[in-house]
């Protein structure tokens, strides 16, 4: 049950200096405001997410991802066909991504041994190629914006319905991805914005998600603040995470899908 997001679709994120934190805050909606105050460096420190069952969470993604793999075969199948039919290159796109981060906790960081600190483990996210093949411009990416010319004819669909995002089921059975969680980011994007939004590492504490609460309550991306917005919505999740909350979040993103809500 996929949602994109987007920060930068893809490359390496220029971004301005950051403001003050209170300032920059001061331009968040309310909800976003009340979700961060308070998250001092020392706060984010000690910050843990809601505990719940890893061994149920994990046996529970696999069983759904597994089940809607099945069902939702015909219309990945039509998405494969479309994508070679209407744009030349691959059906896949692939990008490495940062995801969970298990050094956090002191208790289990002798057991984790990185040799550069990328935020979290990284892993190769799959998506339908949505975008021309050539639509990074020396490996540098710009905000997502309304009628990118860089998003293809069935680009345009799979985006605003979020059926790009269906391959993703493949890295939950891999234990790279959730259903629901934070979006993935990629290392590049991910270093920058941890230096501008003091809250933005926090996410990485859980596995990430094809959809999340930031996704179904905000549409992409276009700059810096909407990253901070998704970023409340995300740590609001954290807090509580459990089975039930997922399966709302499940619930929230079909019209999402069914009716385009939100998406380019």
């Amino acid at each position: 049950m996929p949602t994109n997001e987007k920060v930068p679709p893809d490359g390496a994120l220029s971004v301005a200096p950051e403001a003050h934190p209170s300032r920059s805050r001061a331009k968040l909606g309310i909800d976003a405001r009340i979700i961060l105050e308070g998250m001092s460096p020392e706060s984010l420190d000690d910050f843990e997410p809601r505990e719940r069952s890893e061994r149920v969470s994990r046996a529970v993604n696999l069983m759904l991802a597994a089940v809607l793999l099945v069902v939702i075969s015909p219309v990945m199948l039509l998405a494969v066909i479309a994508v070679i039919f209407t744009s030349r290159g691959p059906v896949l796109y692939t990008q490495t991504r940062v995801g969970i981060d298990r050094r956090w906790a002191r208790t289990r960081a002798l057991h984790e041994r990185r040799r550069e600190d990328l935020g979290g483990i990284p892993f190769t996210i799959y998506k339908f190629r949505s975008m021309k093949v050539d639509a990074e411009v020396n490996g540098q990416a710009v905000w997502a914006k309304q009628n990118d010319d860089r998003v293809t004819s069935v680009g345009k669909f799979m985006r605003k319905s979020r059926v790009d995002e269906l391959p993703q089921l493949f890295n939950v059975i891999r234990g790279d991805m959730n259903i629901v969680g934070p979006r993935p980011e990629r290392p590049s994007i991910f270093v920058r914005l941890r230096e501008q939004i003091a809250e933005y590492p926090v996410r990485q504490r859980v596995r990430p998600g094809i959809t999340g609460l930031a996704q179904v309550c905000n549409p992409y991306d276009t700059n810096l603040d909407d990253v901070r917005r998704k970023v409340a919505f995300d740590i609001q999740y954290m807090r509580n995470q459990s089975l039930l909350e997922d399966l709302r979040i499940m619930a929230r993103t079909i019209p999402v899908m069914l009716f385009r809500i939100g998406g380019w």
